[in-house]
Order: structure tokens, then sequence, then C-alpha cells
């Protein structure tokens, strides 16, 4: 047995001579032996002590630091200098008599020519906020009925210390309303702070000028003017239409304040870099490097639609300067990019120092390319804050970008100065997955949706006779096409003591009724549902679905007059949604452009590549940016994946899978393959051309937008952003930037024009915009089933459907004489 293990063991270990096993002695055996188990045990440890290298090797990575800088400076602070005095640009006019029982209202201020002093002699500076600002005032606010009411929200800047706030309210009413029955009360956050009586004559404009507690105004503000009206000593009716008030556009606010100091900070980003509570728009400028690339192209092109994402509907004003002196007061200065890239960062005072065109640590050491860098400075006189993203080499200033673009990672800064060492990557989202649209789902609550503040949709409860309506974004996606058999089982519960005669619920998507029930439950405090159909047509990636209680109390008041402080309606969160929908849109088309698709397909924009001519010029750079924001606009997510290129460094498997967006002058545009398509083009020496027809203008100021399917995949698409002249880029630019303009596109071409020198976005007169659609090829991107694209396919060819009636008919009638002929010939047989 012993001899028989020592063979199979040398057996097994190959030691063989010949055709017969070789003869060791009993010692190598054992030495044999004790090698096998050594080697056995060994060789289990060594993939155990190669794992404990690699986890010490990643934890000295995650454990990387960095020594702080020696005796870093106190944090900057940035001081806002004093907003220049308003000059006064009107006269108040003189206040009409008031009867011998009510003394005159006061007259209004004039705005000072130059600014006020208070007690400890620090000039004040003021702000006037009109009124017409609002979109929702136009010509004027209508107060109607006994008892009319209309609110205007205003906000309060952050670095504003308020010292006084003034109302100056200038309105007319009716001559028919009654002195000492009718008044005009002011009021702010739900407190009054004055009133007046109703009492000129003929229609006079009146006015009344009165202080606000500085108390009383916070972030978030309301203003409500309320009507008392009575044309009756005993009893109005409030439907008369003699009762009514008038606030006049010219009405405004006046506040006083000093500019207070910002201690800067990033626990704070982005304030001071953009204020969501500021009542003008906020000012951003880019400093410029040395030399252009497609890294700070990518980098400035990611930070504007970020940028874009934090104003969401608020104004922004970017611009570009190459000096920092060249930085207005109160503008926010933002410097992208390497030292080499950015020399004006060494005349500076920043909390990590350089040597060598290099940062470096505490400990005088350079910092790896691969670290980024976030500091925030101030001008030399304090008066512009400064953001600077930068890094020692273009990866650590990419991931310092990165930092400040995630909403979850970014909440991890604090300090002037953050140093980004180690930044995981925000996963691509689906590309059918937008937050503020409907969800993938076909079935869901009403709970997965958004309401008009971007939050997550509860039960909500409205008040009063007639309130105003629920109402919450009901967006599809711009490739839904919905089919017949959309349904929505609306949850709701109203108050007791309704008159069920009256009350009524009523659904509408974009102010157009879609069903309704009337509310017949006395008591009321019940959940009860209603199941309606949706209409296919109806649902569109810009709709509003509103509820509307209108509810009549029990027993009527006195004189006509509504006592509905006890009525109220709830939608509840519950209320479920079951839709029929496929996935198909047809390219190109502008159109879908107002929602972004399908450059915000996914909405990190990781399938989007922008173009620009070799060193693009300022234009160029500018029409970049507002369309880089209105991206940025249009979109949300954890990320933002935005990539530039300059038309020399486009690589060509980035022209395949991306949706391209060429910027340029016509002789210097990225893609010229777009002047070969058919259609509208612009040519040499100003000439403009469209099928047949060909011109020569002189000038041509205009700027084009032509969207073609890519000539590297039918399945992306090629946009065009071009003109003759910087001039026309600059029509460009206001496209992108105002909202008037913009959600006015539609077909495949848009030529903009104006004759007008900055003129406003709200004068429709003032642009001239032209449509064409003349692509002569489109693709349907469809991911619906076959049965559903035979049927489309008929839908949109439905002059084939007769042919191919009489076609079958007439192979089935040939079949069928076959058949009977050879049953013919069978039966002679």
């Amino acid at each position: 047995m012993k001899r028989n293990s020592r063979s199979k063991l040398i057996h097994r270990l190959g030691f063989r001579h010949r055709s017969r096993p070789l003869r060791l002695p009993s010692g190598a055996i054992a030495w044999l032996l004790l090698s096998t188990h050594l080697g056995m045990i060994l060789g289990s440890l060594a993939p155990l002590a190669q794992a404990q290298n690699n986890l010490q090797k990643q934890e000295d990575q995650l454990i990387r630091q960095f020594a702080p800088p020696p005796g870093p400076p106190p944090a900057p602070v940035y001081q806002p200098a004093p907003a220049p005095p308003p000059v006064a640009d009107y006269t108040a006019p003189a206040p009409a008599p008031a009867p011998p029982s009510q003394p005159a209202s006061p007259a209004p201020e004039r705005t000072a020519s130059k600014p006020r002093e208070t007690a400890d002699r620090m000039p004040l500076s003021q702000y006037v906020y009109e009124f017409n600002r609002d979109p929702n005032v136009g010509n004027s606010l209508q107060l109607r009925g006994t008892y009319g009411e209309a609110r205007l929200k205003f906000t309060r800047p952050r670095n504003w210390d308020l010292k006084s706030v003034k109302a100056l309210i200038r309105f007319q009413h009716s001559p028919a309303l009654l002195a000492n029955r009718s008044n005009l009360t002011v009021r702010v956050n739900g407190t009054s702070v004055g009133s007046v009586p109703l009492n000129r004559k003929q229609s006079q404009t009146g006015q009344i000028l009165v202080n606000i507690p500085p108390n009383l105004i916070q972030n978030y503000n309301e203003l409500t003017l309320i009507a008392q009206q009575n044309n009756s000593p005993t009893c109005s009716d409030p439907a008369d239409q003699t009762l009514w008030t008038e606030i006049l556009p010219n009405s405004r606010l006046l506040f006083d304040f000093h500019p207070k100091a910002i201690a800067l900070d990033f626990s704070h980003y982005p304030y001071p870099l953009f204020d969501d509570l500021s009542l003008d728009a906020n000012q951003v400028a880019y400093l410029q490097p040395t030399q252009i690339n497609e890294s700070w192209l990518t980098s400035i092109a990611r930070f504007q639609a970020g940028m874009g994402r934090l104003a969401d509907f608020r104004p922004l004003d970017s611009q570009l300067v190459k000096k920092l002196n060249e930085v207005p007061s109160n503008h926010r200065l933002v410097i992208i990019g390497t030292p080499q890239e950015q020399p004006a960062l060494k005349s500076l005072k920043l909390p990590y120092r350089m040597a060598d065109n290099q940062f470096i640590d505490g400990s005088k050491v350079p910092l790896p390319e691969d670290v980024g860098l976030l500091m925030l400075t101030t001008s030399r006189n304090n008066d512009v804050p400064i953001l600077v993203v930068t890094g020692n080499g273009p990866e650590g200033v990419a991931k310092a970008l990165q930092f400040l673009l995630q909403p979850q990672q970014r909440k991890l800064g604090t300090g002037a100065a953050v140093l980004v060492d180690q930044l995981g990557e925000a996963p691509s989202p689906p590309p059918r997955q937008w937050p503020r649209y409907l969800p993938e789902e076909n079935s869901f609550p009403l709970s997965k949706l958004k309401g008009l503040n971007d939050e997550p949709i509860q039960d909500v409860t409205v008040r009063g006779a007639y309130a105003p309506p629920v109402e919450f974004n009901f967006r599809a996606l711009p490739d839904d096409r919905f089919k017949r058999g959309n349904t929505m089982t609306l949850v709701y519960s109203h108050s007791p003591q309704i008159n069920p005669r009256l009350s009524t619920l009523e659904v509408r998507i974009d102010g157009i009724p879609i069903g309704g029930k009337r509310l017949t439950s006395e008591n009321g405090a019940n959940r009860e549902s209603v199941n309606l159909n949706l209409p296919e047509d109806l649902i569109k990636p810009n709709s509003k679905m509103q509820v509307a209680f209108n509810l009549v109390p029990k027993e009527p008041g006195e004189c006509g007059r509504v006592v509905d402080q006890q009525l109220w309606g709830t939608v509840h969160g519950d209320t479920q949604f079951n839709l029929q929908r496929d996935h198909s849109v047809k390219l190109p088309d502008l159109k879908l452009l107002q929602t972004g698709y399908p450059f915000t397909a996914p909405q990190d924009l990781s399938t989007t590549v922008i173009a620009l001519p070799d060193n693009p010029s300022n234009s160029e750079l500018e029409t970049l940016l507002e369309f880089s924001e209105r991206l940025g606009r249009l979109s949300q997510s954890d990320g933002i994946q935005l990539q530039v290129y300059t038309v020399g460094t486009l690589p060509e498997p980035v022209r395949v899978r991306a949706n391209l967006v060429g910027i340029g002058k016509r002789e210097r545009f990225p893609f010229p393959e777009v002047f070969q398509s058919r259609g509208f083009q612009i040519g040499d020496l100003f000439g403009r051309r469209s099928d047949q027809s060909q011109v020569q203008t002189l000038p041509d100021t205009g700027g084009v937008v032509k969207q073609i399917l890519s000539p590297w995949n039918r399945d992306r698409v090629l946009l065009a952003l071009t003109a003759q002249t910087d001039a026309g880029l600059d029509k460009l630019k206001d496209l992108f930037a105002y909202d008037s303009l913009f959600f006015r596109l539609k077909d495949d071409t848009v030529v903009i024009n104006t004759s007008e020198k900055n003129p406003s976005q709200y004068k429709p007169d003032a642009w001239a915009m032209q449509f064409f659609q003349e692509a002569d090829k489109t693709q349907h991107i469809d991911n619906s089933t076959p049965l559903t694209k035979a049927s489309r396919f008929l839908q949109d060819h439905w002059y084939f459907l007769p042919t191919g009636i009489v076609t079958a008919s007439l192979v089935l009638y040939g079949v069928v004489q076959l058949y009977l002929k050879r049953m013919a010939v069978g039966g002679k047989r």
C-alpha cells in the first residue's frame, strides 16, 4: 500500500523514465510531499495577498490627502456696489378733492435724484419695481363685483438690508361707486397696510402711497389689492358690470436699502453667483483663455447649461470678457481653465498658491493633474464675486466642474475652496425618463406627477366658491403618440353644506373641458371618484390639467353675497391615470425643439455634440452660450455630458452616434453638407435660394435655424445655427434667449430678422420670422409594435388603401374563378 501510494504520487508529479516510473529514496519522497503541501498553502495565500494589495492601493487612493495651505486667508467678502439713483420718470398728479367727511389721499413722494442718506450718513440705494413687469398685470389689474381681489407676487434679493418700503398704487374706478361704501385696501403677506376710499369723479386717476413695515417683507411676498365696491346704499348686485376698479400698470413698489456684504462660501452655492430671488436678470461673465480649445468650450457649455437649469424661468444674461477689468460692478465672473490657460489667476488672491504655473498644496507639492480645484474670491474692489474652476490639468478642471453640476455632490462643498479628489459619475438616465413630463409607465397615480413648483403632487385643497382650479403639468413626452382608451379615475372630496343642485366638478386640459360631475353629496367629506376619458388629441408636450370645484353654498348670502369660507374641495394624490400610447416621432421638426427633443433625450445631453469653427469669434461663442443655456432650461438630470468640438477636432465616430449642432457664419460653418440639402439656403455674396428661386440681398442680417437628418446617421439630426454676418448670429442669440420667440419655432427652417436696435421681446411687430417646410428626407423614429407600424403606414399613405383594396379584390376574384373552373372540370369527369 505504501509503495503504491508513492508510485501514484511520483506519477502525478510527472517523474517518469521511459515506460517505467522513476524510483526515489524515502527522504526525497518526504521532501516532495512537504514541498507540495507548502505550494498549495502559498498558492491559496497568493490571491488573498493580491486582493489585499489591490485593496490597499484603493484605500491609498481613497484617503489621498493634501496638506491645506498654510495660514489660509480670511473668507473673501463680496461688497455690492451701491445702485445708481433712479431718475424721476413721473410727476405726481394732484389728488382729486375728497368729500368733507373723507381726507384727501396724500401725494406720492418724488423719486430722489441723488442717493438718500440715513442717520449714519450711509447712502441708501433705491429700487423701483413697476407692476407692468408682472405678466399677469398686462394693461391693468381688474377688480370686479362687490368684493374684487388681485394679487401680485415679488421677491426680496438676498443682499438687501431693507430700510423702507412704499407702495404707490394708481387706480381708476367706476363713477357709479358710492364713496362711503367703497374702498381700496392694500395688504402685504396678509397684513393690511393701507386703505383709501373710492371717491374719484368721472373715473379720474387716483393714487395711494402706503408705507410697508420692512419686517413684513420676506424672501417671497404677496401684495393683495382688495376693492370693496357698492353702487347701492342697501344692496348691490355682485354681477353688476358697473362695479369695477382698475389698478394701472404704472403702479410701483419703492425699496430703500443698503447692499449687504456677503462672505463667499460654497455652502451657499450657487449664491451669490446666481440669486434666485433677484428682481433683475443675473449677470454672468466668462473670462476667455489665451487659447480656445475643445476642453474649455465643453466646460463653458456645460456650466452655462447648469446655469440654465438653476435659472429655469428666470432671466439670465451672459457675456465674454478678455480682461478682469472689463467686468462691470455687481456682475459675476467665472474663470475656467488651468493656470496655463488663464494667466489672470496669478493676479487674484486665492486660497491655494501657485508655483511654476501649477497649484501647490501646503507642503509645496504640485497637485496631481486629475485633482480639481474650486475657489471663491473677489476683484480688487470686492465688487465682483469670482468663481474659479481650475486644476493642473484638463481632467482636474472637468472633475471640478462636474462637482458643481451634480446637485447631490455639491452639497458637500463649504468654505472658500474645495479640492475635488474623487467624484462619482452620475449615470446617464434612460432616453424617455424626463422628470417634468409624464412617467414612462402607462399606469401611474397623480403623486407621480409634479406641480407648477416642480414638487410631487400630494392632496391639494382649494377653498371658496369658484376657487382657482387645481392645476398641474400633464406633459406628454415628445415622441408619445396616444391612442384611444386613455382614462382618468379622479379621486376627490368636498366640504358639506354645498348646494347639490348647483355645485359641480369640472376637469379641463389646457382650458378645454373633458368631463365633469354634479356634486350630489350634501354631507361631503367622504372620498368619491369619477372615471373620465382623456381625448388623445389634447395631450401635448406643454399640456396642463385643471380640476375646478364650482362650489355653491346651501344657503345664499344676504343681498346676493356668497358666504363661502366653509367651502372646500380636495383632489387626492391617489388619482389614477391609464394611458394607451406608442412611441413614434417624425424628424426633422423644429417644433419638437421647443421641448429640446431630440437633443435632450437623454436628459443629461450625452447624445448631443456641438461643433464650432476653428478659432471661433465672439458672436459664435455667445451663440453657443445661449443655445447651451436653453438646453439646460429644457432638461433636468443629475449631470451634464454635453460635448463641444471645433471642426478640426471632431472625431468621425462622434459624427455617427450623436445629434449634431453646428454654429458659425456661412463661410466658416462646420458642416457644409447643410448647404447641399434641399430647401431654403444662404449662398455666397448674400445670396438666398429656395427650390428654383434665387435672389441676392444687401445686406443680409438675418439668422437661420435649419434642421435636417444627419448625413452620417438617419436616426439622428443635424441642427444648423448660421448667418451671413455677426449681426445675424445676434438674432439667433435673441431667438434662444427670449421665450416669446423660441416657442414659435416650427417646420424645419426658420429665418429671423429685425430692423430695430435692441428690440423688446414683448413687441411682436419688431421681429420678422419666416418658416419653411421643405425637407426632402424625413425619418420616423418608431418603437411601436409591427401592427401599429402597419396601421400608421396606412394612415400616412392612405392613397395606397384604395389601390390595395382593388388589387386584393382582383386577386381574390381570380382565385375564386380558378377554383370554380377546376370544380367544373372535375364534375364533368
